[in-house]
């Protein structure tokens, strides 16, 4: 996964995938989602990041199966 954070225009993009994206779909004024072939999320852009999305600060946080 990949976070690219455009700060000219305050828009993130976070790729999921490296396969090429067929469909873009508009989730909501300030969302958009591409797919692939499959309909598999590919990348998703969120404009107005810093206000929408919160991304001032970012932090990644790997949860590992606990045992019972």
């Amino acid at each position: 996964m990949k976070i690219r954070y455009f700060s000219d225009t305050d828009t993130a993009l976070i790729e999921f995938s490296n396969e090429p994206a067929i469909e873009t779909k508009e989730i909501s004024e300030n969302l958009y989602i591409d797919l692939d072939g499959k309909g598999n999320l590919v990348s998703m852009t969120i404009e107005h990041a810093k206000e929408k999305a919160g991304l001032s600060e970012v932090s990644f946080l790997q949860m590992e199966k606990t045992s019972a």
